[in-house]
């Protein structure tokens, strides 16, 4: 078992996979007793890897947001969720890789723009507020992550999903990594494409509806901007399923 804090390759994760190593694998796949282990996804043969990171990871903010789950995490409530799917050129290697939520902005921008230059493949997919809360966030969230994979000009013969969800009717073995963005290398460059992306449309949306200060929260549900759609209620790229835009609008 690894005992560096680096994140690996994802090659370095599918071999310890394919070894059998059980605290690796529970500790990956499987933190939760009740959450079914998948054996089977684990290749016999030398696969090449991509990742999925996904932009809307819940992150822990100072007030207590309550979205009925009684904890210190909030989702965004505005505009589009977004995923990248990544090949890592292993003689291209990439430093500075991390959660990209512990990276600043100008790390990530400088970081993206490195991904896309020596990454075998990438691709980045966006699925609007609407599909959001006809699908909702999981499943539109895993939809993108695999409608991104599906997309890559390289096909991969195994995909690596950040969290604790595998991806259904996925053309090849799939695998869920609990906190990949911050365990392996591609997991995190693919955050990083992604949240980048996603932070270029909130400055692209806060253009457009200036008022609500999209270049600011980001879309996440900061007291500031709950008061805003308290004030004029949501606009076109508000999550209408989400629970402060259904309240403003029933004002």
């Amino acid at each position: 078992m690894p005992t560096d804090t680096r994140p690996q390759t994802g090659q370095e994760a599918l071999e310890l996979l394919k070894e059998g190593n059980a605290r690796y694998v529970d500790s990956l796949t499987n933190p939760d007793p009740c959450m079914q282990r998948r054996p089977e996804l684990i290749s016999n043969q030398d696969p090449l890897a991509i990742i999925l990171g996904c932009s809307d990871a819940r992150v822990p903010v100072e007030i207590v947001f309550d979205q009925g789950l009684g904890d210190l995490f909030v989702i965004r409530v505005a505009g589009n969720v977004v995923a990248a799917a990544v090949i890592l050129d292993p003689d291209q290697p990439i430093t500075g890789l991390d959660d990209s939520k512990k990276l600043s902005e100008k790390k990530r921008e400088a970081l993206s723009m490195e991904i896309k230059q020596k990454a075998l493949s990438w691709y980045v997919v966006s699925i609007s507020p609407q599909q959001i809360d006809e699908m909702n966030i999981l499943q539109a969230s895993l939809f993108a992550m695999k409608t991104a994979a599906e997309n890559l000009a390289t096909r991969p013969d195994h995909v690596f999903v950040d969290g604790n969800k595998t991806l259904i009717d996925c053309f090849c073995d799939n695998t869920a990594i609990i906190k990949g963005d911050s365990r392996v290398a591609e997991i995190s460059a693919a955050s990083i494409l992604a949240k980048v992306e996603r932070d270029a449309q909130m400055l692209i949306l806060h253009k457009q509806y200036p008022a609500y200060g999209f270049d600011k929260h980001k879309g996440y549900p900061t007291k500031a901007h709950r008061e805003i759609l308290k004030s004029i209620g949501p606009c076109p790229e508000h999550r209408r399923s989400y629970k402060p835009v259904r309240e403003a609008l029933l004002r």
